[in-house]
């Protein structure tokens, strides 16, 4: 696996307490472990020395390594639903459902080093907690839950606006877009399929759903 270059840590806000400093300084190391050895290179005991803390204070911050990589998780998705509003923001006018879409595909699919960290990161966790019940007991689903929520509304908010036919089964559209989207990431992620591809394959779906005259 090619190691990734982790441009932007999570950024420390001022006035941060020296808890929550102490917090995120051990996710960062998280993060560089991640980036540099995958998912199997975070230990307790490695992610200390990446931090450059002793082990004791690791673990009285974070009760376990699977509580700790369920909180990196929760910091990668923020970070990814932050990165998606901002391309939102920056489009001219209201984002309508297609371009709603497309945003989030460059966000999805791993083509920056941020995006790449994030996919390689929840893919590797989603396969330990197969086999690792304590991981799989952290609420590891509720990830997607919530982006496939979000979807639906935009779907539902579109066909009233417009432009998604009314046609379109919001739900089992949102489950799709998703399940081919975070296929075609994985994809990716191991050179399957080029990032430019992978981004043709999606457009080509998304025309196809938002076909007026579609079946």
């Amino acid at each position: 696996m090619n190691a990734i270059t982790l441009t932007k840590p999570i950024a420390m806000p001022e006035g941060l307490d020296k808890a929550e400093r102490r917090r995120q300084q051990i996710m960062n190391a998280v993060l560089a472990l991640i980036a540099r050895e995958g998912m199997v290179g975070v230990t307790m005991r490695a992610v200390a020395k990446e931090a450059g803390v002793s082990l004791r204070l690791v673990q009285y911050y974070f009760t376990s390594k699977a509580n700790l990589l369920a909180q990196v998780l929760q910091v990668l998705e923020a970070g990814m639903y932050a990165r998606w509003r901002a391309r939102l923001d920056a489009m001219p006018g209201q984002a309508m459902t297609r371009a709603y879409l497309e945003a989030f595909i460059l966000e999805a699919l791993p083509l920056t080093p941020e995006s790449r960290l994030f996919h390689l990161a929840w893919t590797s966790y989603g396969a330990l907690a197969m086999t690792d019940h304590e991981l799989s007991c952290e609420p590891f689903i509720e990830g997607p839950n919530r982006l496939e929520r979000l979807m639906i509304e935009r779907l539902i908010a579109g066909r009233c606006e417009g432009d998604v036919p009314q046609r379109v089964d919001a739900a089992y559209e949102a489950a799709r877009f998703i399940a081919l989207c975070q296929g075609l990431a994985s994809s990716v992620l191991v050179g399957k399929v080029s990032g430019e591809a992978a981004i043709t394959l999606m457009h080509v779906h998304i025309d196809a759903m938002l076909d007026p005259d579609g079946l």
